[in-house]
């Protein structure tokens, strides 16, 4: 009868094994290939050899790749997407779920209508509209559909640090004569931080590997972003295989950077207690 208790733990440590296998053997993979050449990848029976550990791919990485140059601009347009997205969800996730007017409902499922049409149904009106504007081959065009189609999803990704609060403490405080947005400010946005920082985080993701409209509303090679950059490593009869993982590497690294510091914020009930 012992045996029965045992062998569920055994089994889930089992299957969460095999997940984290799943998950992060391409990564694995990938880092492994950075410190290889491209004459090791590229013959199996070579494969990672410990003999053949180099740095040449990270060397090379600035002067025939131009990184540094794709990773200036994917930070600016990132940054940026999230700077301006981040106000923006606030104010909207704070109009659907703590206020109360006619047609709340109906602003927030607008809200998520657009994510019901694919981007590339947008791609060539959209081409034409930013032409006509003159924003076409500058971040900002790239800037304005990160926001476009990130800040909706933040609203929503908002809805249960919003909902978690006590109503009572907006009251108190409106009792006490602060305004609306004033409570915004002193209340709201304190109780809601770890939402603000999991919004960010979707944002600065989605911003920074943004491929679709970046490959299409950046013509200039001085403004391409990493995705757009990457593509250009692998040719019509060739693949710097170490080039290509070494840049992976470190497209990565901002990214586990940021889950790294805003890891401990992705908890919710925050609020709890709160009323108190």
């Amino acid at each position: 009868m012992a045996a029965r208790p045992l062998a569920a733990p055994v089994m889930r440590n089992l299957l969460t094994l095999l997940m984290l296998l799943v998950i992060g053997l391409p990564f694995i993979w990938m880092i492994l290939s950075s410190f290889q050449p491209t004459s090791v990848l590229i013959n199996p029976r070579e494969l990672f050899r410990p003999d053949a550990f180099t740095l040449e791919n990270y060397a090379r990485l600035p002067s025939e790749a131009n990184f540094l140059l794709i990773l200036r601009n994917s930070l600016v347009v990132a940054l940026a997407s999230t700077a301006i997205a981040i106000p923006l969800a606030l104010l909207a996730a704070y109009s659907v779920y703590r206020t109360r007017y006619r047609g709340r409902q109906t602003v927030y499922l607008l809200l998520l209508v657009v994510y019901v049409f694919p981007g590339i149904l947008l791609l060539a009106p959209l081409f034409k509209l930013f032409s006509m504007s003159g924003v076409l081959n500058t971040w900002l065009s790239l800037i304005i559909m990160n926001v476009t189609f990130s800040a909706p999803f933040s609203v929503w990704l908002m809805r249960g640090f919003f909902t978690s609060i006590p109503h009572g403490i907006e009251e108190a405080a409106a009792i006490d004569g602060a305004t609306d947005m004033q409570i915004l400010r002193r209340i709201i946005v304190p109780l809601t931080a770890p939402g603000i920082v999991v919004t960010g985080t979707y944002t600065f993701v989605y911003s920074w590997t943004e491929f679709l409209f970046a490959s299409v509303f950046l013509i200039d090679d001085s403004l391409k972003t990493l995705p757009i950059g990457l593509e250009g490593l692998v040719t019509q009869y060739s693949i710097d295989w170490g080039l290509l993982s070494a840049a992976a590497v470190m497209t990565a690294l901002p990214v586990v950077a940021l889950f790294a510091f805003a890891g401990r914020y992705f908890v919710e009930g925050v609020t709890a207690g709160a009323s108190k």
